[in-house]
């Protein structure tokens, strides 16, 4: 049975992988435009930054749009007052996100549960607070503008992701293929099946010596800087950072992402994104309650397909 999941495996991750490719060309004629498929590249990578630390350590954070608005600040002020460049403000608006997870992290990796989740809220609503309050910096609740993504200059080669929308997109792919690897590697790693056995149980992983908080910080604290990459990626896509992206509602948004697509899949969080991000700009655009249609396909997704959309779709396979 192995034998024959590993090549239906490859076959599979070989045909997403060719759907992201060609997207810009296929999404046109089905009434959608290529700024909707790098936004669900963006909140995909948002939402497998959630996955990373719920669907393998089995830790629920509510705030992780903290760092996810942080990126972006990071991105939008670098751009703004370092350098117009656009690997600079990538680079400022991970670190932003991801140091301040770190040091946050350090603080609550000792909660569990609701505690946890409540604490990250807390955190999370204070940096929310401070990016509306302090409008000379962020511009409160108007946002962050006066900056914009700069052509990419390689040297042999100069890439303007300014103006092409499908540039953008794969550049914004490439950044994406960048994370899963990494994200791969761990979990491959013994760290990974470490955060593993931490989810399955918690209290046999520490009477296997297993340091159990250490584990989650650090794996909170990546979980971070990939949520601080994804927020620096929606700052060059929007071309504006605002205190929304750092509120809890956006961190439930997330959390959605990953429960819909399948949290103990490493590409599930995609699915689900896509699904919430194309759903939500098609319903959006007929009535304002678009909200509650996601929330029942949400109720109906928890209810009868417990292992997520990219689950049912893999047992359906097997069978």
């Amino acid at each position: 049975m192995s034998e024959t999941r590993h090549p239906r495996r490859l076959v599979v991750i070989a045909a997403l992988w060719a759907v992201l490719l060609l997207a810009p060309y296929w999404m046109p004629p089905l009434g959608g435009y290529t700024a909707l498929g790098t936004r669900v590249l963006v909140l995909g990578l948002a939402a497998m930054s959630v996955n990373f630390l719920l669907g393998f350590t089995g830790v629920l954070s509510f705030g992780h749009a903290a760092y996810f608005g942080l990126g972006a600040y990071g991105a939008g002020l670098a751009l703004k007052f370092l350098a117009p460049s656009t690997p600079l403000a990538l680079l400022c608006g991970t670190l932003l996100g991801g140091i301040a997870g770190t040091l946050l992290g350090a603080l609550i990796a000792r909660r569990r549960g609701v505690y946890f989740a409540m604490v990250t809220i807390a955190f999370g609503q204070v940096f929310y607070y401070i990016a509306f309050q302090w409008s000379s910096v962020t511009g409160g609740d108007d946002g962050l503008r006066g900056f914009s993504r700069q052509p990419l200059d390689l040297g042999i080669a100069r890439i303007d992701i300014l103006s092409n929308a499908n540039a953008f997109y794969y550049f914004v792919l490439f950044c994406l293929a960048l994370a899963i690897g990494v994200m791969g590697f761990i979990l491959r790693s013994p760290f990974g099946r470490t955060m593993i056995a931490i989810r399955e149980n918690e209290q046999r992983a520490r009477f296997l010596g297993i340091p159990v908080d250490r584990h989650i910080w650090i794996a909170f604290t990546l979980s971070c800087f990939f949520m601080g990459f994804a927020g620096a990626l929606y700052a060059l896509l929007n071309n504006f950072a605002d205190p929304r992206g750092l509120h809890y509602s956006q961190s439930g948004d997330f959390v959605m992402m990953a429960v819909m697509g399948g949290m103990r899949s490493l590409w599930g969080p995609l699915l689900g994104a896509a699904v919430f991000v194309v759903l939500q700009d098609y319903l959006s655009s007929i009535t304002v309650n678009w909200m509650s249609f996601v929330g029942m396909l949400f109720v109906a997704i928890v209810l009868f397909f417990p292992r997520g959309l990219l689950g049912f779709i893999q047992h359906r396979s097997d069978s």
